[in-house]
This record gives C-alpha cells, sequence and structure tokens, in this order.
C-alpha cells in the first residue's frame, strides 16, 4: 500500500513538473519586465551566500527593486524564511507564480546549477555566483564519475550546458577562474571581482564585530575559536540518523587555550542535535544555521580540517589550525584536490590530540603561528588578492549599467 501511494505521488509530481515546463516553455516567448530579477541560493535552501549579498546590495543602491527583486525558495522553507526575512519578496520554488517571474526575469542570480530541462528566456541575463573557492575536483574536471544512472561523458555534459547559459560568472581569484573554465567548458564573461559574501570581511567595523559576539555569544571577554570541520560521509549511521564525535576533549580543550575561551562548533546541520557539550554550555557554542561571515568576524582562531572555509577565513589574515585526524583515511581524496593541500594550507596540520594540543599551547602563548606566516601570506595571495570589499557593489553595477561599469 505504501509502495502504491509512494508510486501515486511521484506520478502526480511528474505530472505537474511537465505542465509548468509546458507553461514556461510559452512564458519564456514574452519580453522581459525591467528590473525585475530572480535570486536563488542553494537551490532555494535559504537566503543567503553570494546572492544575498549582491541582493543587498542591490536594494541598498537602486531601492525600487525592493518591489521587483525576489529571492527563490524552497516551498517548505518559505514560512520560516518569510519570518526570518519579511522584508524580502520570497517566491515558492516550482509554483505558477515562480513560473511566471522566472519566465520574465531580466536576470537569475544563483550559486548553483538550475535543472538543464528548465529554460530561460533568452533575453534574460544569468549571472552564477557559485559557492565557493573549489577544493576537491568539480564537474569536467572529474575524471571518473561514480553515480547511479549517469555516465562520465553525460555527467561532465550537464555541468557544461548549465555553464553555456551563464552570461557572467562570478570568480573569487584566478586559481579558481582558471578552474572553473575548465570545470565547467566556461566561455563567457568572468567577473573577476571576488566573492561579494566577503565583502564583509573588509567593511565590518571593530564595533560591529563587538556588537556580533554580544548577540551570538552573550558576555565575553576572551578569545573566539571556531570549529568548523568537514562533512563526513560515516557522519550518517542510517537513513535519517548521524552521529558527530569531537576529536578532542572538551575539559582538555580549555586547559590549553587562554582563559576565558569561547569555542564554537559549526557542524554541518544534519548533525547539529548529534554533539554532546554536557557541563560545557557556557563556554561552548553549536551554531549550525548562523550565517558563517557573523562566524568568521567574531572567531580569533579557525579550526578546521578539508573544509573550504579555510579560503574565506584567510581574508582575515587570522591563524588557522588543521586538525586532520583522519588524514590517512581521507588522502586517496586528497588526490583528487586541486592544490597541495598538505604543503600549502595557511597553518599548522596536526593528526593527533597531542599534537593539537601542543599547537592550542603555541597559539595561547603568541596569539599566531608565527613560522607560518610566509605560508599564511602565499596562501592569502593566491587566494584573497582580487578580494577587496567592493564585489558586491561591482556585480550591482553591472546589473545596472551593463559590463563595461566593472572596475
Amino acid at each position: 500500500m505504501a509502495n502504491g501511494l509512494q508510486r501515486l505521488i511521484r506520478s502526480l509530481k511528474l505530472v505537474a513538473r511537465y505542465g509548468l515546463i509546458v507553461m514556461n516553455d510559452g512564458l519564456i516567448c514574452l519580453p522581459i519586465k525591467q528590473r525585475q530579477v530572480v535570486f536563488e541560493s542553494f537551490n532555494g535552501k535559504d537566503v543567503n551566500d553570494n546572492p544575498a549579498a549582491i541582493y543587498r546590495e542591490l536594494v541598498a543602491t537602486a531601492p525600487e527593486y525592493r518591489t521587483t527583486a525576489y529571492f527563490s525558495v524552497k516551498p517548505r522553507e518559505f514560512a520560516a524564511l518569510h519570518k526570518k526575512y519579511p522584508q524580502i519578496q520570497l517566491v515558492k520554488r516550482f509554483t505558477p507564480r515562480w513560473v511566471w517571474l522566472m519566465a520574465r526575469a531580466e536576470f537569475w542570480v544563483l550559486n548553483s546549477r538550475l535543472p538543464n530541462w528548465w529554460h530561460q528566456n533568452r533575453r534574460t541575463t544569468v549571472i552564477q555566483t557559485w559557492h565557493g573557492t573549489p577544493l576537491k575536483k568539480l564537474g569536467a574536471d572529474i575524471e571518473h564519475v561514480a553515480i547511479p544512472g549517469t555516465t562520465t561523458a553525460a555527467y561532465h555534459q550537464e555541468f557544461k550546458t548549465a555553464a553555456s547559459r551563464w552570461q557572467y560568472l562570478i570568480a573569487p581569484n584566478q586559481y579558481s577562474q582558471t578552474i572553473f573554465k575548465s570545470a565547467f567548458g566556461f566561455h563567457h564573461q568572468f567577473l573577476s571581482v571576488g566573492y561579494p559574501r566577503n565583502d564583509r570581511l573588509y567593511t565590518t567595523l571593530p564595533a560591529e564585530i563587538t556588537d556580533l559576539k554580544q548577540q551570538l555569544l552573550g558576555s565575553t571577554k576572551g578569545p573566539v575559536v571556531t570549529y568548523a570541520p568537514t562533512w563526513r560521509d560515516d557522519m550518517a549511521v542510517r537513513p535519517g540518523v548521524y552521529q558527530f564525535d569531537l576529536p578532542f576533549d572538551l575539559a582538555e580543550f580549555f586547559q590549553h587555550v587562554p582563559a576565558n575561551t569561547q569555542l564554537i562548533i559549526r557542524p554541518h546541520y544534519l548533525v547539529k542535535d548529534a554533539i554532546d557539550i554536557h557541563g560545557f554550555e557556557e563556554r561552548v557554542h553549536v551554531l549550525a544555521e548562523t550565517d558563517i561571515t557573523d562566524l568568521y568576524l567574531i572567531s580569533d582562531l579557525l579550526i578546521t580540517d578539508y573544509s573550504s572555509v579555510m579560503f574565506d577565513f584567510a581574508n582575515l589574515q587570522r591563524p588557522q589550525l588543521f586538525f586532520a585526524y583522519d588524514l590517512a583515511h581521507y588522502r586517496d581524496q586528497l588526490r583528487g584536490f586541486y592544490f597541495d593541500y598538505e604543503q600549502e594550507i595557511p597553518g599548522p596540520l596536526v593528526t593527533t590530540a597531542s599534537a593539537f594540543y601542543a599547537q592550542l599551547d603555541r597559539w595561547r602563548q603568541d596569539g599566531a603561528f608565527h613560522d607560518y606566516q610566509a605560508r599564511q601570506a602565499a596562501f592569502y595571495e593566491k587566494f584573497c588578492s582580487w578580494e577587496n570589499g567592493t564585489a558586491s557593489r561591482q556585480v550591482v553595477q553591472v546589473m545596472l549599467h551593463g559590463k563595461d561599469e566593472i572596475k
């Protein structure tokens, strides 16, 4: 009975999809509406990342867009996001109204791919912001794709077909721009401006950072350390059940950092409820869904492993510590990285708890890892030298006046 119901639901969804596609294919023949813009972040999961930064700059520069710009969100996220962002016009993804707005939009501003079966008005300009400096092999650069139901060639072509529809692609650095060209087969216009979401790392004032700390952590006098590990497949015990084991002891951790240190744990949202901080509730904060830029701004030290957070945080030129406790297991995957992880990361690499505590002792004493300053500077030059706090403004100028306005 349950299987029959599931099949019926899938069939109804398929019929609805085809209906929307037919509707869209008719509407995209109509003229676009000037100043109509649809933004979307992570396929409608939230209002954040580069599209949100561009949206805020657009409505600040040209307030008339407040009534003509929309954020596309998943229907199940709509109520929560409407409550969180009452000032932003939201539209439910893959509904008739969404189709109407998308079909006649002057711009789409996205940070991930839409399905290739969804077509755009030939007069709609697509600005693809993407969502990070690439660490692992991406798109057509993946040599062997092991995904059921597709081939390596078909997978590569999916990316190239999607990218052929983007008029603009934002690149945060030359490293990424070179990769995007090969991974996406991208041959249109790059916006070589840095990432809009990182503008705040350059423009936020010290007093604003103090206010952020108060909002997120309450009263705190000591430094802030953020631990942001990457997602690991073994965190999923079974469908819908996840585990997360800290690779260090909280009591021991606090013996190796300055007095009054506050620890933020930034896990994947699926494991946020599996983290045991019992006994340390006043000093440890599990913040899975807070804007990560806020966490960067208030952090004096970032602890990570293989996560791409290393690239954005590097803009602040603050110390990073890499606790790759499963490095031996992970090494095969490192071979799929675009750069030499062990030689280029901008801070100490440790694989054991004892070495981790020893590096925390160094940071407690010096406030930095002095013997990594040259590597940190090289990392900044390679990955952050295009960033200066003006990316959002430059993208908005392109939207308002065309690509010749880019500085």
